[in-house]
């Protein structure tokens, strides 16, 4: 991937008029859409299921914070990355099969789970899986739509993950209320209500995967007029991507860059490593903060070899403020998101005391509707800003940070119903708004050889900085502010949630650097990657 010389960029490109997407381009965009659904039903039916999984397997609130976090984040981020890559190099639709087959499976062996562990196990197969959706996904939809398009087609794509949250709440419900009520003492096999439901919703994906294999690849780079080519050895090119990533692999890769490459490898590891013990002694948490420590070493690892191998890719993901800035802003606008989605069914049953079908299908209802408007709007609404100002689509994102304070602060300090329903529809959808802006300006930063690997760096901030610490933070908190009654502790989900309104000052100072650095990092992109 190196060697820019493979791009084969066409001569004139710049003067063809830029093509439009056809009626197929729509038909792969619904069909991924479809994946998008089944990807967060497997990944978010944990938040309905947790009330129930925390009692049967006695576990705490900060334990489910890392269950529908960091054990699914660090490798859905960590295997994004080389997995990114493998997607800028070989056949994206035969990958994202793979992948759906390996997700779907790994949530029906959620199952069989009977302790911490085996869950872990099983939801780190599930992140492995879903790695391949959105590096695959972006990729091909940026080269079905033009430009002027991308930023709707990829809102459209990410509806997929409002709808699959707010639907996996309602069969969670479902399934487990029927479930139980039909064994009450356990079903086949000793299986209960939310063990059920995880098989439920795997099988499903194994049978989407079939349809999924039968679209058809797209020319790489043709829509911008930029015909190119991946490496024509794209699995030697993923082994030494992998081996860059998985420790103690890392060290050897770091050994192979000089004895320098080394030491600096080893001292980061070394820090990480003091961190995470750290962590662990003030927080009782060793899965979570091992988890974290790991995946970012891993990160780390691997952006330096990225650094030696591909200059070009590195100076335009990691060596690009503008790009890196636009990343961890929306990656704490997906820390409060995430949080919300996993934290508000649990908080809706045991702080209001609502009944579990009802708040599945309110808040599942909610999530979907809102999520929906405010990414489909959103990205409507960034194209809008785009077109006057090179740095527009960033004010939609500060959008997402700003406007669900003052609902998140009223939906959870309410004791009435109809009103936390309310503003968790109002937070859902302004935050919601900020996706399609964020995902098109990370793709607009690179160049069309590298979108699949943008794609897995996006989704490093979403992942490691969203999904590894909002559900896990919010439970910490919880269990800290927590009581003991009857001699076991109960958490304060209230001010766990209420924590969440903290970061949003750092994610506006991140955004407000971006919005004035991303027009010269736009217009210098090709000068930047020849340097």
């Amino acid at each position: 991937m190196a060697d820019t010389a493979s791009e084969n960029v066409m001569p004139d490109a710049s003067a063809r008029p830029e093509p439009k997407a056809t009626g197929y381009s729509w038909y792969v965009l619904s069909v991924l859409v479809v994946v998008y659904i089944l990807n967060f039903i497997d990944r978010q039916i944990i938040s309905i299921l947790a009330v129930d999984i925390k009692a049967d397997l006695g576990l705490s609130d900060g334990d489910m914070g890392f269950l529908g976090g960091a054990a699914f984040a660090v490798f859905y981020a960590l295997f994004g990355i080389p997995l990114g890559r493998l997607a800028d190099n070989w056949s994206r639709v035969k990958l994202l099969s793979i992948g759906l087959t390996l997700w779907s499976a790994m949530t029906a062996a959620s199952g069989f789970a009977y302790n911490q562990l085996t869950l872990t196990l099983a939801r780190m197969g599930v992140g492995v899986g879903e790695a391949t959706a959105s590096p695959t996904a972006y990729s091909l939809i940026s080269d079905y739509f033009p430009k002027r398009q991308k930023a709707t087609a990829l809102a459209i794509y990410s509806s997929g993950l409002y709808l699959g949250g707010g639907v996996s709440l309602f069969i969670g419900a479902m399934i487990v209320g029927a479930w139980n009520k039909s064994y009450p003492a356990g079903g086949p096999m000793g299986l209960v209500g939310w063990q059920a439901a995880f098989l439920a919703v795997g099988i499903p994906g194994l049978l989407l995967a079939l349809w999924v294999a039968s679209l058809r690849e797209p020319v790489r780079g043709a829509m911008d007029g930029t015909p190119t080519h991946g490496s024509p050895t794209p699995f030697r090119e993923f082994g030494k991507d992998l081996s860059m990533i998985v420790p103690p692999l890392t060290l050897w890769g770091a050994w192979k860059r000089g004895p320098t490459a080394l030491a600096i490898n080893v001292g980061v590891a070394a820090a990480l490593a003091a961190f995470a013990w750290w962590m662990i002694e003030l927080t009782h948490n060793l899965p979570q903060w091992s988890a974290v420590a790991l995946g970012y070493y891993a990160v780390f690892s691997w952006a330096s070899a990225l650094r030696a191998r591909d200059p070009a890719t590195f100076r335009l993901i990691w060596g690009t403020p503008a790009f890196i800035c636009t990343t961890l802003g929306y990656g704490l606008v997906s820390l409060a998101a995430y949080a919300l989605a996993f934290w508000s069914p649990p908080y809706a049953e045991l702080v209001l005391k609502l009944p579990k079908a009802e708040l599945a299908f309110w808040l599942g209802a909610n999530g979907a509707i809102a999520g929906f408007v405010g990414v489909i709007a959103g990205g409507h609404v960034a194209d809008y800003l785009r077109s006057r100002n090179p740095a527009g689509r960033i004010l939609m994102i500060i959008f997402g940070v700003v406007a669900p304070i003052v609902p998140i602060w009223i939906g959870y300090t309410t004791e009435s119903g109809f009103l936390f329903y309310t503003m968790n529809f109002l937070a859902g959808l302004f935050g919601a708004a900020a996706l399609g802006a964020a995902a098109a300006t990370t793709q607009d930063l690179v160049l069309p050889r590298m979108r699949g690997t943008a794609t897995a760096a996006f989704f490093l901030g979403t992942t490691l900085v969203g999904l590894s610490f909002g559900p896990y933070m919010v439970g910490q908190i919880s269990d800290l502010a927590g009581t003991v009654v009857d001699g076991k502790p109960v958490g304060d989900l209230r001010t766990g949630i209420l924590s969440l309104i903290g970061v949003a000052p750092i994610a506006l100072g991140l955004l407000i650097y971006a919005y004035r650095a991303v027009p010269e990092a736009e217009a210098t992109i090709e000068e930047r990657a020849r340097a």
